[in-house]
């Protein structure tokens, strides 16, 4: 996987004409953080990618509660559906916020 990230960074870099340093910043911590195979790196990435797999379900959620919600036309059944879609969204960012702690507190049980 190492291997497949240098290759990427490698042609990112070869298609800019001056890499920036903060490009050069956000590689090396890419490459720091994919070489990191220790148990609290592995906790971490999967963290990462609880919470953005939780965000993006919650907006996508929201989305769709938004539009049940205009073209309920008054209809109190629909209108209850688009209300239980934005509170499920709710709890799906409450979700994603909670989720670094509650990765933090699953470390310190584990001990990594």
């Amino acid at each position: 996987m190492s291997m497949h990230l240098i290759r990427v960074l490698a042609s990112l870099a070869s298609t800019t004409t001056s890499p920036t340093p903060p490009n050069l910043v956000l590689a090396a911590a890419l490459l720091a953080q994919a070489a990191d195979p220790t148990l609290s790196g592995v906790i971490g990435r999967a963290r990462n990618v609880l919470v953005g797999l939780l965000v993006a379900l919650a907006t996508l959620q929201l989305t769709i509660a938004g539009v049940r919600y205009l073209f309920a036309a008054g209809e109190p059944e629909q209108l209850d559906k688009a209300k239980r879609g934005v509170r499920a969204a709710a709890i799906g960012y409450g979700l994603a916020a909670l989720a670094p702690a509650l990765v933090t507190l699953l470390q310190q049980i584990v001990g990594a």
